[in-house]
């Protein structure tokens, strides 16, 4: 990591200076902008406010491209079976539908890199932060949460997709810094990390919800019980003790809903979630950041539309992150989430998005997250700019780690547990589930996760922690060594549980080591 680290130490300096160019006409009085540096820059509140604008600008990294046609984000579900591609102009990308990756990957190094240039913002702000005075406690405390939280969301991503990753925590301002070629570092430390991260930010006294898209509360939590539902599982295997951290965590955010339903919850219907007016709402509890009309618009769209002719819209389709028809039809009848253009697929659309006739498109192409403001709808003409935010964390989530973790956790699903998946399934259109046995109830609850939780960079890390993957034709679950990826008819091997470690930092730091069978 010798030259990714140093440019990603350059990389955050210049983004604080960016940031911070707009709103602090004091500091631009007082010192020559060219010269910045963390310790001359870190000295007035100003300052800390635009570290932490710089940290939420930098998680837009997930939608940034990778090659043509494709962007950073589609690695997460490419693997897993769910979808595919009408195009095979991005090799990287269709080398993940494959399962033939290997360490030269684009995807996998710009995903590798991003994390770690997110990582060293955030250690800016949590090293320098501390020594701004005078500055607000309040405010100081908040900023600090905040880069807690969006470390401990980098490492988790981090530590699931490669395994033990170098954990660095401080700034690295030089190359005789021990971490400037850091070293492996075990994964239950890293998970550490990630919990303590989180305990400081949920600390942090934020909001419970915020609509401006920052941090809040809810997402704390939830994120937290996510990651000791983790750490339950695979790997680390903690078991029980860790399954009821996790629901008991889910159960806070489960509670405050139940007292304030207009502020945390489910949408009535699933056009809410596409409806970029309830970004940072009631359901959506943390999204990467679109909703800015000085920002750049939402850069998936084209990805779930039909590839080219007949348009959809303006925004001409690439159809490079597609249901595969067997996961499609694995809803069961009457699931509103498999209704054309009122759950999460849409079957025909509009000529030219706008227009009649309908135009059967001959098979399903993804909905949940399909822009009518960009694409058009009937008498009125698409934008092509989405304001939609990337979702990382819904309340829909958060309802499911409860069910699955409580289950575990005491034995046999309680009554609470019962009510939060039959929220999901009630919004579905399907009968709620009642009587069953501890297996009988989870391997329901997991078939909920895949069937609410799809395209939505969630499905791959559940396999990988259950070690299970769901399998379309028997609706039941498969070991995940030796399950059939319908998207690619080949088998799953014990070395897709961890990506590879990217080629360039391999080569550039001796001191780490490749993951297996690559």
């Amino acid at each position: 990591m010798k030259i990714n680290i140093k440019n990603i130490v350059l990389l955050s300096l210049l983004a604080v200076a960016i940031t911070s160019n707009s709103g602090c006409k004091k500091f631009l009085e007082e010192q020559d902008p060219t010269n910045l540096s963390p310790s001359s820059f870190y000295t007035l509140p100003e300052h800390a406010e635009a570290g932490i604008a710089a940290v939420y600008a930098e998680l837009r990294f997930i939608g940034n491209g990778a090659g043509i046609f494709s962007n950073n984000w589609q690695m997460f579900d490419a693997p897993s079976g769910i979808q595919t591609t009408e195009t095979a102009q991005n090799s990287d990308l269709n080398n993940l539908y494959s399962l033939i990756y290997d360490g030269s990957n684009l995807h996998i190094n710009q995903n590798w890199n991003g994390f770690y240039k997110l990582i060293a913002q955030t250690n800016l702000v949590l090293d320098k932060v501390p020594g701004i005075n005078p500055m607000d406690a309040v405010q100081k405390k908040r900023i600090l949460g905040e880069a807690a939280f969006v470390r401990a969301w980098a490492y988790f991503y981090l530590v699931r997709l490669w395994g033990d990753v170098p954990l660095i925590v401080k700034p690295i301002t030089s190359p005789n810094d021990p971490n400037f070629s850091p070293a492996r570092t075990p994964q239950e430390q890293v998970y550490k990390q990630i919990v303590d991260d989180l305990i400081l930010a949920e600390a942090a006294g934020l909001p419970f919800m915020d609509a401006s898209g920052r941090v809040s509360t809810a997402a704390i939590k939830t994120q937290l019980a996510k990651v000791y539902l983790t750490m339950a599982g695979q790997p680390l295997n903690k078991g029980a003790e860790y399954y009821r951290l996790a629901a008991t965590k889910a159960k806070e955010v489960i509670d405050y809903s139940t007292a304030n339903p207009t502020v945390v919850g489910l949408f009535p219907n699933y056009a809410a979630l596409h409806d970029a007016k309830n970004d940072n709402k009631v359901e959506h509890l943390f999204g990467i950041q679109y909703n800015d009309a000085a920002g750049a618009g939402n850069p998936l769209q084209s990805s779930y539309l039909p590839l080219h002719q007949p348009l959809v819209s303006k925004i001409d389709g690439i159809a490079t992150s597609i249901p595969t028809p067997e996961f499609f039809t694995s809803y069961d009848a009457g699931d509103i989430r498999a209704k054309n253009r009122e759950g999460f697929f849409f079957t025909d659309y509009y000529t030219d998005g706008f227009k009649l006739p309908l135009i059967n498109r001959g098979k399903a192409y993804v909905f949940k997250y399909f822009d009518i403001i960009a694409n058009g709808t009937l008498g009125v003409e698409g934008t092509s700019r989405s304001d939609l935010n990337i979702p990382q964390i819904r309340y829909a989530e958060t309802l499911l780690i409860y069910a699955e973790a409580q289950n575990r956790a005491d034995g046999i699903a309680n009554t609470a547990a019962y009510a939060a998946v039959n929220a999901i399934r009630s919004r579905a259109g399907l009968t709620p589930l009642a009587g069953l046995t501890q297996t009988a109830f989870e391997e329901a609850v997991w078939t909920e996760r895949w069937h609410e939780l799809c395209y939505e960079g969630i499905i791959w890390f559940d396999m990988l922690r259950l070690r299970k993957v769901y399998n379309e034709t028997t609706k039941g679950f498969d070991n995940f060594v030796g399950h059939i990826n319908k998207s690619v008819n080949q088998p799953l091997q014990a070395k897709h549980l961890l990506f590879p470690i990217p080629t360039p930092e391999i080569k550039n730091n001796q001191k780490l080591t490749q993951n297996p069978g690559y």
